[in-house]
């Protein structure tokens, strides 16, 4: 490759690879950044457009930070549930990625304190550590919306309720006419689905 006959220094050929990265980054976050708002309109092909694309990132960013694979899959459900609760609280055109990160951060610490708890009570001092796989986690961001929708009404509105409204178990019963015993058992059953249908 030459420019006028001047043949051009590797290290400018490496910038421009550089340079050609970062555009094709921020164009990405970019895309993300009109999906979500387009979500927020209630585009249900933009969010799933978003989820699909947001999944790979953070597989890789909560695998570095959660030990166990159960935990993992938990993690990354979780936060997507949390991003989607938050979602109105998302102001366009900001990167979503550093918003998505705080979540995600939050979730993972949570998890990795449950970590430590069950490891002081289920490991005798002497025993070693379990080891863990690193086999590739399913992108599930595309299943959630799906995996909620399919569930039966009244589990999905205790899931709503508590999870994505964050109502106590008392207010959320009160809503919707029930006890509280009664919708801890949907939202338990609610959950039990929910991993059942990202674990398949």
């Amino acid at each position: 490759m030459a420019t006028r006959g001047l043949p051009i220094h590797s290290n400018a050929v490496d910038a421009m690879i550089v340079h050609g990265a970062a555009t094709g980054r921020l164009d990405r976050s970019r895309q993300r950044a009109r999906w979500m708002t387009l979500a927020q309109r209630g585009d249900a092909t933009a969010y799933r457009a978003l989820l699909d694309d947001l999944g790979p990132l953070l597989t890789r960013f909560l695998r570095r930070r959660v030990r166990n694979n159960d935990d993992l899959a938990d993690a990354y459900q979780d936060t997507f549930l949390a991003l989607h609760r938050a979602r109105f609280m998302y102001q366009s055109p900001r990167p979503i990625e550093p918003w998505l990160f705080t979540i995600a951060r939050h979730v993972a610490a949570d998890y990795g304190r449950q970590w430590q708890r069950r490891r002081r009570r289920e490991l005798p001092a002497d025993a070693a550590p379990e080891p863990t796989t690193d086999a590739p986690l399913r992108d599930l961001g595309a299943e959630l919306a799906t995996a909620i929708q399919a569930l039966p009404s009244r589990q999905r509105e205790a899931l709503r309720l508590l999870k994505l409204q964050d109502l106590s178990i008392r207010e959320a019963a009160a809503r919707l006419g029930t006890t509280p015993g009664a919708l801890k058992l949907r939202a338990h059953r609610a959950y039990l689905a929910l991993r059942a249908a990202f674990r398949t």
